[in-house]
């Protein structure tokens, strides 16, 4: 597509497919799991560096490393952030092509990560790329933060906002869909819960206590906890918990391969989404209330609660994600879906809570909590279906979503700090 503009249209002619699809091909080939993520780093720290980017590949924790990359403007304007993260989901067991190997089908990139969310971090890359090869002018920094542990809660982009790092706005490429603009999505905090016991051997007939046998009983119950909160009419289903996983076994350990002695501790990790106005406090509060009456009835049920998750457990999340509620009217939001329209010729499918999406949260969190007006926008993506566990990522979607970025990034970075915006050559 051309624009009216030969400024914007410089800046389009250098997003192409082809770069697209082979850079996110690249970010497919490095499985990057939490909290392995660095191979990834140096790969895109090589990639901005012979492009000639300001790099800085950030220690978030010894031996862990993200990449922040800047193209600096030349002063005087507002600075714009992409935001992507390079850790990966976890990988199901049904895949049915080589999740490493990426595959062209027609209009998608199949491929382990590129869901989520590999498909947009290839979409911001190359929609700074337009940018510098354009040469067009930009008074303000673009910067591309390649970040971290947003699966754990967003770990690499509350760091960056820990060491100071400020951009005046903020775009996450999050697998929203395109044409779907979003501003609201729900908070996250993940806990243990334990249960202990007195081991002993089966043929004991009093004296041990199970802790898997105490934990089913917290199980059960936490299905019916019932929430204090303000229901929110444009995230209906919230709050919501989930238990997600369980052991249990012998010793702080867990040994496992001693059935026949009673386990003596069980551990279970427990979601909940969450709307505005509840928060933590509130929240084991509500569930601590269920779960009492248990140890009153039973003397041998003792739990507690553990947030965050033990360490012991890599890859846990341990960072809470706020609810987010930016304000529609932002210049960001509205620069975007001008934006979104100028370059598909449609408007925005939706500004503000796209469901059932946001229903989960992500790294706008962070930014706004740091101050900086954000939203999410980023390609659609298909998560497998009830055959296959195999993702892929819309290859029109990630092209278009660049295109937009691109263009955004001239837009706000040229958004003189007293002034407003000015067209620049």
């Amino acid at each position: 597509m051309t624009t009216n503009s030969p400024l914007l249209n410089r800046v389009l002619n250098h997003v192409d497919e082809k770069d697209i699809v082979g850079l996110a091909s690249d970010l497919i080939r490095i499985p990057s799991f939490k909290p392995d993520e660095t191979p990834v780093a140096t790969f895109l720290a090589e990639f901005f560096h012979s492009r000639d980017y300001r790099v800085e590949l950030q220690e978030v924790e010894p031996g862990r490393f993200q990449t922040i990359a800047t193209l600096p403007g030349t002063g005087g304007g507002k600075s714009l952030m992409l935001n992507g993260h390079t850790d990966i989901n976890s990988l199901g067991r049904r895949w049915k092509r080589d999740p490493w190997t990426p595959t062209v089908e027609g209009d998608r990139l199949y491929g382990h990560g590129v869901q989520n969310m590999k498909g947009g971090l290839a979409s911001i890359i190359i929609a700074a790329e337009a940018v510098r090869q354009s040469g067009v002018s930009r008074r303000g920094d673009l910067v591309v933060a390649c970040v971290v542990g947003e699966t754990q809660g967003g770990e690499g982009t509350y760091h960056l906002m820990e060491t100071g790092f400020r951009t005046d706005m903020a775009v996450v490429a999050e697998p929203f869909g395109l044409g779907n603009l979003a501003t609201v999505h729900a908070g996250i905090v993940h806990m243990a819960i334990h249960t202990y016991g007195v081991t002993g051997h089966i043929r004991e007939t009093e004296g041990p206590v199970n802790a898997v046998l105490k934990m089913t009983k917290i199980i059960d119950r936490l299905q019916s906890v019932e929430f204090t909160h303000e229901p929110r009419a444009d995230m209906p289903l919230l709050p919501r918990l989930n238990v997600g996983s369980i052991i249990g076994g012998i010793g702080s350990e867990y040994v496992l391969v001693e059935p026949p002695y009673i386990p003596d501790l069980c551990t279970i990790m427990v979601d909940v989404h969450f709307v505005p106005g509840q928060t933590v406090e509130s929240i084991v509060t509500d569930i601590r209330r269920d779960l009492d009456p248990l140890s009153e009835d039973d003397s041998d049920l003792r739990y507690d609660i553990e947030i965050p998750v033990p360490s012991s457990f890599k890859g846990g999340r341990r960072l809470v994600m706020d609810p987010l509620d930016v304000p529609i009217d932002e210049y960001i939001v509205q620069a975007v879906a001008r934006n979104h329209e100028l370059v598909t010729g449609n408007p925005p499918n939706v500004i503000g809570s796209v469901l059932p999406s946001a229903y989960s949260a992500n790294d706008t969190c962070h930014l706004w909590n740091a101050g900086i007006p954000c939203l999410i926008y980023g390609p659609g993506v298909v998560r497998g279906n009830e055959e296959e566990d195999d993702s892929y990522a819309i290859i029109s979607e990630m092209v278009a979503c660049a295109k937009v970025l691109a263009v955004t990034a001239i837009d706000v970075c040229n958004l003189d700090k007293l002034t407003g915006y000015e067209d620049v050559s």
